[in-house]
């Protein structure tokens, strides 16, 4: 008998990490597809931008909804800069929180550039708080805040309705649950 159950136990284990690892697989891959096409929209990432990137981190799906109080949520991954070309991505959850005149609900496929090789401590760190230096491109990769010199490029491209304003928060934290390839 306690040998049937261990059996089982571990046949349940090899079960649930072969799902984690499917919905991994499939996440990396929804990744991909949002950076090729964010990279090759006509107003989307400009080449000169890639080629000038520290690190690039793609959450694609990123759910956001608001009512007065708003909250968002998604997982993807990351990758940086190394002698010999890019690393191999990193899973991270991306977390914001914000407080305002707001209504709505949508979902996100974002791409954010890393400009700045010193930052790099910050960001790989247990939690990366995004503040000032970030700029949200539109366009032709014109910042929405003005600040062309931004160090971190924010792209996207999104689905649902959503209106408002709040002060926003946001946090970059590595997600042990997409490891598991």
């Amino acid at each position: 008998m306690v040998k049937m159950t261990k059996v089982l136990f571990l046949i349940s284990a090899a079960a649930i990490y072969a799902r984690a690892a499917d919905e991994t697989t499939a996440r990396l891959d929804r990744a991909a597809a949002v950076f090729a096409k964010l990279a090759t929209a006509p107003h989307g990432i400009r080449p000169e931008q890639i080629d000038s990137a520290d690190c690039i981190a793609v959450v694609p799906g990123f759910k956001k909804g608001a009512a007065v109080v708003g909250v968002g949520f998604g997982r993807g991954f990351i990758s940086c800069r190394t002698d010999a070309g890019w690393s191999a991505p990193g899973a991270i959850a991306f977390k914001t929180g914000s407080l305002g005149v707001q209504l709505g609900a949508e979902q996100i496929d974002i791409v954010i550039l890393s400009m700045d090789r010193s930052r790099r401590p910050k960001l790989l760190s247990d939690r990366f708080a995004i503040g000032s230096d970030a700029a949200a491109p539109w366009g032709n990769g014109k910042a929405a805040h003005g600040d062309s010199n931004a160090q971190i490029l924010f792209f996207g491209s999104t689905k649902g309705v959503f209106a408002g304003f709040g002060l926003d928060g946001a946090t970059i934290k590595w997600d042990e649950s997409g490891d598991n390839c």
